[in-house]
């Protein structure tokens, strides 16, 4: 599976949603990685620690339109909903089921885990 971990572009928002080590453990499960360049910057990681552990950095479309599985901190955007495709999955922790099924409504295209 293609994992893509695009930069969260939610005003306030400066976390990632994978780190190396998280990166590594996919790659190591047989898993392709693409993390946007500059996406973990907010959090303290810096691109070359993703490229060290064999991530492919890439521009913020090439992440959405390589991914199968997008891994996101906060929910999608108005702004990346064009983005998101059929057959997509986009997953990030909600916090209530309202919020799980707004993130699946079908103008969404997108599926939130519930923890």
């Amino acid at each position: 599976m293609i994992v893509g971990v695009p930069r969260e572009i939610k005003p306030g928002e400066q976390r990632v949603a994978l780190t190396p080590a998280g990166a590594q453990a996919l790659r190591d499960a047989g898993h392709t990685v693409l993390v946007e360049k500059g996406a973990g910057l907010g959090s303290g990681i810096r691109d070359d620690e993703y490229g060290g552990v064999g991530v492919e950095l890439a521009a913020a479309d090439e992440v959405w339109r390589r991914a199968e599985l997008v891994l996101k901190v906060k929910e999608p955007v108005a702004e990346e909903y064009p983005r998101l495709r059929a057959g997509q999955i986009c997953a990030r922790p909600a916090r209530s089921r309202s919020r799980t099924r707004r993130c699946s409504a079908p103008t969404a295209r997108c599926r939130c885990s519930h923890r």
